[in-house]
């Protein structure tokens, strides 16, 4: 009997335990928002009043009565909005700035240390009001996976993470001229495939391996993709649900690429309009990683892909003025790979509306590609991406307007991600 006893004391804890916990995630948040702001259409409401329960927005409107149990926060002189969202990340990637070549981290940097890097990046992106990240490779030997799996169990704060696992590439990676007694050490995070068979088994691999999107790297050398290789990675990541993003500098090599239809194109540094018309007509996302010169004179010719900083700069800034007139659809994409001292990797990528706002685009047309069109671009629509009902409650706040200047998103006050307030 007192081993039966024992037991039923034990059950009845661990049910009050779970009623508990129930009753805690089941609590009404109640957010009073001065200041709604919807980017998708560039306007703000005043003195709404947002309703979260279960990490989901249940309701929306005017300021009126407020459960007895709920917790209300306070927002009345913000500006609220949709969390940010960065289509282009490396977060377990950290360059030295002394020496910015990936070989390097492969023979000093185990994946468990690109973990932690991660960790760290993770969390400062989402601190920043970041509350989703595609994360695009990099990131050894699936780090990235491990990282994303994480956070979603909750060991760790981080923003929601579309991961890529291993970039998909023609022989080499993204190396160059290394000595064939060195043998095939990019393979640490990269997958070489040179035909259509070769793409489809590499997507297969990354995906049994974890990855929820894929990424492709087209002509970082002399040699490039042709279009049926690029189709053929569309075709196997459709059929698994996940988007497929496509690293390509040159016109030349983008119109194959385009024409595989790929949901974004990354980088187009050189992009001429023909290109960007096609893309327009094609609905291929423009993710333009448009790099802010400072960066550039730290990170060099890319391996001599890239010309000078100062023209790879002007280059940039011009491709992203003349895509913005075009009507090219674009997302906001960093692709910050360095540990620049004294500044975080968020930091970092906050440097980046200078360039936007030198290209002429509107601090409404920048929010909308940090927000509402990054979430198109994941095909999330109805799930994240908007202050809306049924959507995760994904929230940050400024106390300025960022419609009116878009560098007020460099002092988020408020950051809630599913629900959970990580900020405030």
């Amino acid at each position: 009997m007192g081993v039966i006893k024992r037991a039923v004391v034990a059950i009845v804890k661990v049910v009050g335990a779970l009623v508990l916990v129930g009753s805690a995630a089941a609590q009404t948040t109640v957010i009073r928002a001065g200041n709604l702001v919807d980017p998708a259409t560039g306007t703000v409401k005043k003195d709404q009043t947002i309703v979260v329960k279960d990490g989901k927005i249940t309701a929306i409107g005017t300021q009126g009565s407020t459960p007895a149990d709920a917790m209300v926060i306070d927002l009345s002189k913000a500006w609220v909005m949709p969390g940010l969202m960065d289509a282009h990340t490396h977060l377990t990637l950290g360059m030295d700035p002394a020496a910015p070549e990936l070989e390097v981290g492969y023979l000093k940097e185990s994946t468990g240390w690109r973990l932690l890097r991660g960790v760290r990046n993770a969390r400062e992106m989402l601190e920043a009001g970041f509350t989703t990240v595609r994360d695009v490779g990099n990131a050894a030997n699936y780090a990235d996976t491990d990282l994303r799996k994480a956070i979603e169990k909750g060991w760790f704060p981080g923003p929601t993470i579309l991961n890529a696992g291993k970039i998909i590439a023609p022989f080499g990676g993204q190396s160059h001229n290394i000595a064939p007694e060195q043998g095939r050490f990019w393979a640490f995070e990269y997958i070489d495939a040179d035909t259509p068979d070769e793409v489809r088994k590499a997507v297969r691999q990354n995906i049994y391996y974890g990855a929820n999107t894929i990424k492709l790297v087209t002509d970082n050398s002399a040699f490039y993709s042709t279009a049926e290789e690029v189709r053929a990675a569309v075709e196997e990541a459709h059929r698994a649900g996940m988007i497929v993003g496509v690293h390509v500098i040159r016109s030349d090599a983008a119109r194959a690429v385009v024409e595989a239809g790929p949901e974004s194109i990354e980088h187009g540094f050189d992009l001429n309009d023909e290109v960007l018309k096609l893309m327009k007509s094609k609905g291929v996302v423009l993710v333009g990683t448009d790099f802010p010169l400072a960066h550039l004179k730290i990170m060099g010719t890319g391996g001599g892909i890239l010309p000078p900083p100062e023209q790879t700069a002007a280059m940039i800034v011009d491709r992203l003025k003349r895509a913005n007139q075009i009507g090219v659809k674009m997302a906001f994409g960093s692709d910050v790979v360095l540990d620049l001292p004294g500044k975080t990797r968020a930091e970092m990528v906050m440097d980046y509306l200078d360039v936007w706002l030198a290209a002429g685009v509107s601090a409404p047309d920048i929010l909308k590609a940090m927000t509402t069109n990054a979430a198109e671009l994941f095909q999330w629509k109805g799930k994240r991406g908007a202050i809306a009902v049924g959507e995760a409650a994904d929230i940050i706040a400024t106390p300025e307007n960022p419609l009116g200047d878009i560098k007020a998103l460099k002092k988020v006050s408020f950051v809630m991600k599913d629900g959970k307030v990580v900020k405030k």
